[in-house]
């Protein structure tokens, strides 16, 4: 009896080891402090490292984005996978891993912060589906990561990403009245335990139809939405922009009813009708030279659009903080139109858009000179 009240208690013990084990991270092993050298200190780019899991591929790629001389990056840090079973605990490791590898590269990072865990959305709806009864939830979310990361550097908390389309708003028609509400729960909630940190409004999808929105719409134009948000009393501190640039040069002139670079200039103008001089960021944008997409410009075009791009934006617009364009990697290739934004390819080769970016970057000079 004796013997068997021994063997429950060793396997306890080694099942109570095991479970410890699974709960405690693994340490980060972080490279040696690195620092940017640039003379264009707003160029970004947007990545996509959240839920890698892979230090060493994570290095790699943010190694590439330092050589190339941006500044900047964008990453999305999911609520459900910090919060994957509950609202009670957290799984900080993946964030942690990006932005402590980032820091170490001499980069700051701007968060993106959506994606629903199953715990907080209906059965039958979506991972981007959050309703108001959960909207204290995700709050505490931003708040805790805003707690953790604001004394890192990383200011620019980004609330939701394109809440003007059905598919980014839970299969549901948008709603800006809705999202004005989300960003009124969200505001006191982080400014309470990290003053600094800068609410930012989701950049939107830019361009749509304008006019009236019913439960069958399926995008809202991007001013239009904008507009009603403000008119509902959102609180914010910054606007992302989703600055991309069609079959335009990136110097083509804004209009309402043109999709282009400069159509931040529009969402600007806006800000500034309704009081709001507020800085901005882009966190996406950019063009793709797929040769079989009809949305797409040549692989020369792709290079000096982009180029001619960061120079524009920083000549330009003293009131835009970073211009991080879609999108630096993919984790593994798409086979579609989607691989052609980036920058490296889905095995780490640099892009002939990488060795421009990097060598305008090095140099004080605007392209063509």
């Amino acid at each position: 009896m004796k013997w068997i009240s021994a063997s429950a208690l060793l396997l306890l013990i080694i099942g109570v080891g095991q479970l410890w084990m699974q709960r405690v991270p693994p340490p980060l092993h972080l490279p040696p402090q690195q620092h940017v050298a640039t003379l264009h200190p707003t160029v970004g780019v947007h990545t996509r490292l959240s839920g890698l899991g892979d230090s060493a591929l994570i290095e790699q790629t943010l190694t590439q984005v330092r050589e190339m001389g941006a500044t900047t990056i964008v990453d999305l840090f999911p609520w459900a996978y910090v919060q994957p079973r509950s609202p009670y605990a957290y799984d900080w490791y993946g964030s942690d891993l990006v932005i402590e590898q980032a820091q170490r590269q001499g980069l700051a990072v701007i968060a993106r912060l959506d994606f629903v865990p199953a715990w907080a959305h209906p059965a039958n709806t979506n991972d981007r589906y959050l309703d108001h009864e959960h909207y204290a939830d995700y709050a505490r979310y931003v708040a805790a990561f805003a707690a953790r990361y604001t004394p890192r550097g990383v200011r620019y908390l980004q609330i939701w990403n394109e809440p003007n389309l059905r598919f980014e708003w839970g299969d549901r028609a948008p709603d800006p009245v809705a999202y004005a509400d989300l960003l009124k729960e969200v505001y006191p909630a982080v400014k309470a335990v990290a003053p600094d940190a800068q609410i930012t409004l989701a950049g939107l999808s830019p361009g749509g139809p304008s006019g009236p929105i019913d439960p069958q719409t399926l995008s809202v134009n991007d001013l239009q939405y904008l507009q009603a948000v403000i008119d509902a009393g959102a609180p914010f501190d910054a606007v992302a922009v989703h600055a991309y640039g069609g079959q335009q040069p990136a110097q083509a002139a804004p209009s309402p009813d043109t999709v282009n670079f400069r159509r931040t200039e529009l969402i600007r103008e806006l800000l500034l009708r309704n009081g709001r001089d507020v800085p901005l960021v882009i966190t996406e944008g950019g063009w793709n030279d797929h040769p079989r997409w009809t949305g797409a410009v040549t692989p020369p075009e792709r290079v000096q659009y982009t180029v001619d791009a960061y120079a524009w934006a920083e000549e330009h617009w003293p009131w835009l903080k970073a211009t991080c364009l879609w999108q630096f990697r993919l984790p593994s290739r798409a086979y579609s139109y989607v691989d052609n934004y980036t920058f490296v390819s889905d095995d780490g080769r640099p892009k002939a858009i990488y060795y421009a970016v990097q060598a305008w970057a090095r140099r004080d000079q605007r392209p063509g000179q």
